[in-house]
């Protein structure tokens, strides 16, 4: 894997803490002064760009000292997903040679062929509407939350119990906060929904199957709202070739060797979010089923 220097190489990396901050505020300012209608939406990106911060965390921004990352990121503004568990998922996610494979990585989307097999034809029939941009969107946080309470349910590891554990006091401290404030907690579980479906954009064609690694990871060019609001982890192989390089260190990296990410990932590449969008908001982009991976 690919290294460079990291940002935070010398101490702390401001425009990681300043948004950490700011995205705090503008959370409470949310929360307490606007009506529903306009907090809902304006939580919703709050709650994917928390995440997103989270995992810039997770990769040792914005200070050298991980635990202090953990202890400035931890809350669930997702509500769901406890960041122990996040961590330690995403981490194992990151090892290159078992990325899109159904078992070993956690993040995948893929399903072993057996196991699609065995599915009754209206889970089959779910599923497949989920793998359209309009079914993650829609269904996919739903279906992302139940099938990721199973498997740590399956797992019931040491470390999945203390990840739970740590993560039931800050879930109650932040549905005290919540509960104070004017606004109405179905309008903040709406929000969360909102956000981990933006979330779902992200992800949606992150990875492919692909024989080499270094093929599996896209890029979308895109500069606009959606990189922003992923902290430009839609340049995703250069990403996973340097993941201590901080977020508002890719975009120069990226353009600085675009020749050379773009062999590595074999031209997984689209122009933008918006491309996207037009071409598999009503279809398919790739088989549920890994279409390269056997057992």
């Amino acid at each position: 894997m690919g290294q460079t220097k990291t940002a935070n190489a010398g101490g702390v990396e401001w425009p990681t803490l300043g948004l950490i901050l700011m995205c705090y505020l503008m959370w409470f300012a949310a929360l307490w002064g606007l009506p529903p209608w306009a907090a809902i939406p304006g939580l919703a990106v709050l709650i994917a760009l928390h995440s997103s911060l989270q995992h810039e965390a997770i990769h040792g921004h914005p200070f050298a000292a991980q635990w202090l990352n953990d202890a400035l990121i931890a809350a669930p503004l997702t509500l769901i997903i406890p960041y122990a568990r996040f961590k330690a998922t995403h981490l194992a996610h990151h090892s290159d040679i078992t990325l899109t494979d159904p078992y070993d990585d956690p993040e995948t989307n893929y399903l072993a062929q057996d196991v699609w097999d065995r599915l009754p034809r209206m889970i089959q029939l779910i599923l497949t509407w989920n793998n359209t941009l309009a079914g993650r969107l829609v269904l996919g946080p739903a279906i992302g939350t139940v099938t990721y309470l199973i498997s740590e349910w399956r797992a019931r590891s040491p470390a999945v119990t203390r990840g739970w554990m740590m993560h039931i006091p800050a879930l109650i401290g932040v549905l005290v906060v919540i509960s104070l404030s004017p606004l109405p907690v179905w309008a903040y579980f709406v929000a969360a929904y909102l956000g981990m479906s933006l979330l779902k954009l992200r992800t949606f064609l992150e990875h492919q199957a692909h024989t080499r690694a270094s093929g599996r990871s896209v890029i979308i060019e895109g500069r606009g709202f959606f990189a922003f609001l992923f902290l430009n982890n839609n340049l995703h192989v250069v990403h996973h070739m340097h993941p201590k390089v901080a977020w508002y260190a890719l975009p120069a990296l990226y353009r600085s060797r675009r020749d050379h990410y773009l062999r590595r990932n074999d031209g997984y590449v689209y122009r933008s979010y918006a491309t996207i969008i037009r071409q598999y908001f009503w279809r398919t982009k790739d088989p549920i089923a890994h279409p390269l991976w056997r057992r």
